[in-house]
């Protein structure tokens, strides 16, 4: 919380900014004096300071301007301050004093009512701010009816939600023909929230699948809504209270920079794997991606948060998300495919491959093969193929069972929890031994494996871990020894 102090003094007319104004707080002067004016307020002629605390934290964005207006009011004795104690103010000046929107307003929501205060936001930015359930949130078009409420003089108007049509329904699965068992996968990666990469030649099919993917999740809950909503909140683009409680899908270019991804610069900004939180981030053509950008993902994969460095400031941002990756085996597309009209060199290939790390890699719980389907399939039927409703609610049974179990999704257990919940011996303890030992399985790839065959069995209602889990759970990795990609 930033608090605006304000002090009149003798002296000549002037007006001093301090506490480490950026660029647009310190334009504020000049809105401000012609919002007041404008409004029909006067404007004091004495030598204004105004102090923004904590001094040392830098201030940005043109959500001060109201409460800068509201504290030269009060130090003026134009309006009275008793009501600032527990009051929070957000909104930008026009010149004629009407509120323009800003950015934050849904996590100033959630803080100021943790803190029992009341808050008072623009009037297109009260959709927003209403989402966070619970009273002491109002909006108003500008600074003279805040200037009368505070006087006693007028009321100012609720925050609350609008109704908004509903958009276009989430692709369907039943659209894809064919592909079983990539769709298995798609279904087991959706279960456990498990990591999927999928390769083969162009059009087989795996951005339709990856773009199926958000329509067999879980709905959010309202605390992973608020965390969605409010990380777009502080983003370059804003949040739109049309899309609440809607599962992000980032879809960033192959050409975005590692800062891009990853958030940052000198004002530190969520990056698209923060923007992914709670929902999927899908890297097409997965090779094409700069070496340096796709290490970045190692770290969060893992601990579901990015901190962002500088010089100045640092910053931590969520970054629990679902990493589904294409990739083509070549440059051309067609290696290993049926037709056989790869005409890419050994070295052009291998260069191509060493493109995506092995430790990237291995943090990738399910890797498939998307083959080229038959021609026949085109005149398949189709009227008995499953829709996303019916996988979606498979899904949700087997995310009530991870949860009643161990408060999570399988993707996110640790070893302690893979010791307790993932015990398997005798027959299908050798054949996970074996499998490592054959395949050349990391320790860790042993233990994601681990952690599909449990959402696996939870899929079938399964208590314990037998055979035919770890098997499928094995083919799922088929790509660390396929010869055409590793």
């Amino acid at each position: 919380m930033i608090t605006v102090e304000v002090h009149l003094s003798a002296g000549l007319p002037s007006m001093h900014l301090v506490g480490l104004p950026e660029t647009a707080v310190r334009e504020s002067k000049d809105r401000v004096r012609a919002a007041l004016l404008n409004s029909g307020f006067k404007w004091p002629q004495s030598r204004i300071t105004i102090a923004l605390a904590p001094a040392e934290l830098p201030k940005e964005g043109g959500g001060f301007d109201l409460p800068i207006a509201l504290g030269i009011l009060a130090a003026s004795k134009q309006i009275p301050d008793t009501a600032f104690d527990d009051c929070e103010f957000l909104g930008e000046l026009s010149l004629n004093g009407e509120l323009r929107s800003v950015r934050g307003v849904l996590p100033a929501a959630i803080q100021s009512r943790e803190s029992n205060r009341v808050l008072i936001v623009p009037d297109v930015n009260a959709a927003e701010a209403a989402l966070v359930k619970g009273d002491g949130k109002y909006c108003s078009i500008s600074l003279l009816e805040i200037a009368n409420w505070l006087k006693g003089n007028q009321q100012l108007k609720k925050c609350e939600v609008q109704p908004t049509d509903p958009g276009p329904g989430l692709p369907d699965l039943c659209d894809v023909i064919g592909l079983p068992g990539p769709k298995r996968a798609l279904e087991v990666a959706a279960a456990g929230s498990h990591n999927l990469l999928m390769a083969g030649p162009p059009g087989t099919g795996k951005t339709l699948l990856a773009a199926r993917l958000p329509g067999i999740l879980p709905p959010m809950t309202e605390s992973e809504s608020l965390e969605v909503a409010a990380l777009a909140s502080i983003s370059h683009t804003g949040f739109d209270h049309r899309e609440w409680g809607v599962r992000p899908f980032r879809t960033p270019h192959h050409s975005c920079s590692s800062v891009a991804l990853a958030g940052g610069g000198s004002r530190p900004k969520p990056g698209e794997i923060s923007l992914a939180h709670n929902g999927v981030l899908f890297l097409d053509e997965l090779p094409e991606y700069g070496r340096h950008t796709l290490e970045i993902l190692r770290e969060p994969i893992e601990s579901g948060r990015i901190v962002i460095s500088r010089a100045a400031r640092q910053a931590t941002f969520p970054a629990r998300f679902q990493l589904v990756t294409a990739m083509n085996p070549c440059p051309c597309g067609m290696a290993g495919d049926d037709s056989g009209r790869c005409y890419c060199s050994g070295e052009q290939i291998q260069r191509y491959r060493n493109r995506v790390s092995g430790p990237l890699l291995d943090r990738i719980d399910i890797q498939i093969e998307v083959i080229r389907p038959k021609t026949s399939i085109l005149s398949a039927p189709t009227d008995n193929i499953e829709n996303s409703a019916a996988v979606r609610q498979r899904v949700i049974e087997s995310r009530e069972i991870q949860t009643a179990r161990a408060g999570k999704c399988n993707a996110m257990m640790s070893n302690g929890d893979l010791k307790q919940f993932c015990h398997i011996e005798n027959d299908t303890l050798q054949l996970l031994e074996l499998a490592a030992e054959q395949l050349y399985l990391s320790p860790r790839a042993c233990h994601r494996i681990l952690k599909v065959s449990r959402t696996i069995a939870d899929l079938d209602g399964m208590t314990d871990i037998n055979s035919e889990h770890v098997a499928e759970a094995i083919s799922f990795r088929r790509l660390n020894t396929e010869q055409h990609y590793i």
